[in-house]
């Protein structure tokens, strides 16, 4: 696993979101050039004729309490199978590995826990009722304990979300707002929606990826194809736009119409086929996602850049700000 050797403060945690969505800091890595910007710079930054390959996967509710105990239980992703995976947290937002059994909701229901799928953290669960549904009604936004308190999920939301399904935001889309899209489309910025539904992630444990629904529409195959055949740079918004549009590639390259269960492991060693650079958030130490950001960049361009953020004072996590990596300009 790439490691970024660092220790994150908690005063660069981002406990709450921004006042204004698009007023947050924008790190560039520019090969080896960094330099900070604003969000609202980013129409510049990209070219006439760039996509960005947007989420646009929504936000789902999906923490409910548990009836009788102080625990949360948090729906993750549904499973081909139709089973769930969910996971036990308890009342100071930490994972509890739990027991298998059955486990009591609101409402009057409740999921079975049949087995463990990952070091106890999360299981498969037997539901019987509509969880999105269900969440509707009873659920909240996941939350860490670094966020301190809760906030409702229109916070949880980016601007492109259209399709419900992830357990937590695809965040790095969230300081995209309306004036901010409008400017790129007048600089000749092109978008490519997919969807991928992300689960639960893994703060403590820094797992790495499984399972994931994950759709690419035609129109956005032949946009991300036209735009390479054309010199054109495909720029991935989140660490999610990338698992989804690399599924979606063929064995020769070009980008096709698929859908389905992803179980994409996106690393240096395997490296990146269609994608050119990546906007993303800042991630911890030991994250999984760290291996995905060097299969775009490079080991050594992430500890450079980690490390002018560090000193710079950005902010981590969901609500905080932004890095774009880009191609070296040579």
């Amino acid at each position: 696993m790439t490691a970024v050797l660092f220790e994150l403060p908690p005063s660069l945690e981002a406990h709450e979101p921004p006042a204004v969505r698009d007023q947050v800091r924008l790190l560039v890595s520019n090969g080896d050039e960094i330099s900070h910007h604003r969000f609202t710079d980013l129409p510049a930054l990209l070219r006439p004729g760039d996509v960005l390959v947007v989420n646009t996967s929504a936000t789902l509710p999906a923490s409910v309490p548990v009836v009788g105990a102080p625990l949360r239980l948090n729906f993750s992703s549904e499973l081909p199978s139709g089973r769930w995976l969910v996971e036990v947290r308890g009342s100071d937002l930490r994972p509890r590995p739990g027991a298998a059994g059955v486990v009591a909701l609101p409402g009057g229901h409740s999921v079975t826990l049949l087995e463990p799928y990952s070091r106890g953290r999360l299981w498969v669960a037997s539901v019987d009722f509509p969880v999105h549904e269900f969440l509707r009604r009873h659920g909240e936004p996941i939350r860490y304990p670094y966020v301190r308190r809760a906030w409702p999920i229109e916070a949880y939301q980016t601007v492109f979300a259209t399709h419900p399904g992830s357990a937590e935001m695809p965040s790095a889309a969230r300081p995209f707002s309306d004036r901010v899209v409008t400017r790129l489309v007048a600089a000749g910025v092109q978008f490519a929606p997919l969807v991928l539904h992300t689960g639960v992630a893994s703060p403590e444990a820094h797992e790495r990826p499984y399972s994931e629904f994950y759709s690419v529409p035609p129109a956005s195959a032949r946009l991300v194809n036209a735009a390479r055949a054309a010199g054109s740079r495909v720029v991935a918004v989140g660490t999610t736009a990338v698992r989804a549009l690399e599924s979606a590639v063929d064995p020769s390259g070009t980008v096709v119409a698929r859908e389905g269960w992803t179980d994409l492991i996106v690393t240096p060693s395997r490296g990146v086929r269609v994608v050119d650079g990546l906007l993303t958030g800042f991630h911890e130490p030991r994250a999984s996602h760290l291996d995905l950001l060097a299969a775009v960049a490079s080991r050594r361009v992430l500890e450079r850049s980690y490390a002018a953020a560090l000193s710079s004072g950005y902010r981590w996590h969901e609500f905080g700000d932004v890095h774009l990596l880009l191609p070296s300009p040579a």
